[in-house]
Parts: C-alpha cells; structure tokens; sequence
C-alpha cells in the first residue's frame, strides 16, 4: 500500500493512503478531541468537535472523516480550531444536565473533559431543554436521555451484531433522541443487556445500575479478564475499589463481538465480593428472579452433575 507523507503542526508525518487525518495526528502523537468516533465503526463525523485547520480549505473540516492526502498542511490546535470546539462544547452544555457533583460519569466523562480542556464553564445559548424521565424500569443499565449527546455510538455498536439492532434515532431536530422502535423503554424492548452501549458511552447518558453510587471513577481500578462461558472469549474489565472488586464492565467492543449478559452476570459472581443476590431475567414481558443456574444456562447441566 503506498504512503502519503503530510505535514501536521509543522512536523512531517508519513501514513498508509487512505488514512483519515485523525488517525495520523494520533500516530505523530498529537492529540484531537473525539466524541462520536469509534474506531470500531469509523467514518461518521457527527460532533465535528474534531475540527482540524487545513491549508486552503474552506473550512475546518472534520479530522475524522477527512482523507490524509500528500502535501496537506494541518493544524491540530490554531485559533480558529479552538474557537470551534469551545463553541461546539458550549452547544452540547446548553442542553446538558450539569449535575457533574453527582453524575456517576464524572471523572470518566468525556464531555466533561474536554469542558475543562478548553475552559467552558457555562454556555451561553439558553432556550428549550428536555425533560425526560429517567429509564430505570430495567435491572441492569440506568438511561438518562437528558445527558445523551446523540453522538450515535450506542446506536452503531447495537447495529453491528445482526440479531440486536434494538436502538436508533427518533424523531428530528430538536426531538431527535436514540429510542427502541416506537420510542418504548429499554426494559420494555428487545434489549438483551449485553451492554455493549454502556461500554461506548462517552457520557453519563448510559451507566450500570448496580454500580450507581458505589465509586467515583478515579476510585476505580480496572482489571482486564476474559469470559471463558463460551468459545467467544469475550472481555471484560473488573472493577476493584480498595482492593475489592465490587462490579464488571464490558470492554469497548471490537466489530460484530456479541458480549452477553450470561458472560457479565456469571463473571460477577465469579469475581465480585458481594455480587448480586438474585439474577432478573424476562419472562412473559416483566422481569422475574431467577436463580443463578438459569440465569447461566446451566440448569440442564447442573441435573446431569447430580
């Protein structure tokens, strides 16, 4: 494959053609600000707050979507490119709940991040704000649309394995909000659980219900294992706070890997101290307890070990 060498914040850069300008700011080692990129499911361009200067372009393009080409001039942090992102992030604030004290998020916010990279304390737009109620009809994954970016990360990672697909945009303008078909709850959906959306989150719009209130981020240590309840190999991260593990949380997923809620409940009850005394599964449209044998799978072959 032939390489384009190109020049970024005054240094030389050579990459394979074909790569975006994100990719090769990040192998020069400069550092651009993404929110919906995934480099799983690239090429979507959605939050533009990775807006990079080019010579002679008419615009800032975004860094993400943007083909590196031979001789392009590139720079990563001009003035005109942090004006952008600052007014970018300052939109996003004026229809974001700044309860950062209290957010289970805070310290693993993206959002949050970049606010106190650029130096946003507060937006300036005012206007209408949304008002939704807060998802918690499930067992598993707290959802609070009100802090949603629609960066479409959840939506793309949902997408990618066949049979899921339950998520997507609804509505338009300034309605438009991720939903399952007919804009029901999740806990009222397909849903499985598998909490692939959790993992891409980049802010508090999505975060696991047994964890809530438990740790703040920084507390956290994370501990990488791997699920052995079948041939997938799916990963996993443990979760350990003063050297305790208290949960597990699905790894950013790699394209197509279809993490299971069987993998995250059966490594809890591996691996956490005090995990959760009664799995929930649903049955007949709600959600019933269950035992752990069921909630496994392994009621056939717990009988067979009698």
């Amino acid at each position: 494959m032939a390489n384009v060498t190109l020049t970024i914040n005054g240094k030389e850069v050579t990459v394979p053609s074909g790569a975006s300008v994100l990719d090769a700011a990040k192998s020069a080692g400069f550092f651009i600000p993404t929110l919906c990129h995934d480099p799983s499911s690239p090429g979507y361009g959605a939050c533009r707050l990775c807006v990079v200067e080019i010579k002679g372009a008419r615009n800032l393009p975004a860094s993400c979507v943007t083909e590196a080409t031979r001789g392009m001039v590139v720079e990563t942090e001009s003035p005109a490119v942090v004006e952008a992102r600052r007014t970018i992030i300052e939109l996003l604030l004026a229809n974001h709940p700044q309860d950062c004290l209290t957010c289970d998020k805070s310290g693993d916010c993206r959002l949050q991040e970049y606010a106190y990279l650029y130096e946003v304390r507060e937006s300036p737009f005012t206007g209408d704000r949304h008002n939704y109620p807060v998802e918690t009809d499930n067992p598993y994954i707290i959802r609070d649309m009100n802090k949603c970016i629609l960066c479409g990360r959840c939506v793309r990672t949902c997408d990618q394995v066949p049979d899921r697909r339950v998520i997507d945009f609804a509505y338009r303008g300034f309605d438009t909000k991720v939903a399952p078909a007919m804009d029901i709850t999740l806990g009222e959906s397909d849903c499985v659980y598998c909490a692939r959306c959790v993992a891409v989150c980049p802010v508090g719009a999505l975060t696991y219900k047994h964890l809530a209130g438990k740790a703040r981020a920084w507390e956290l240590k994370k501990r990488p294992v791997t699920c052995s309840f079948c041939d997938y190999g799916c990963g996993f991260d443990l979760l350990e706070k003063s050297g305790k593990v208290i949960g597990v949380a699905a790894k950013e997923p790699g394209v197509g890997r279809p993490l299971c809620l069987k993998g995250r409940l059966g490594m809890e009850l591996r691996y956490v101290d005090q995990p959760l005394l009664t799995p929930t599964l649903r049955k007949d449209g709600r959600f019933v307890e269950v035992s752990w044998a069921e909630a496994l799978g392994l009621d056939g072959v717990l009988d067979k070990l009698k």
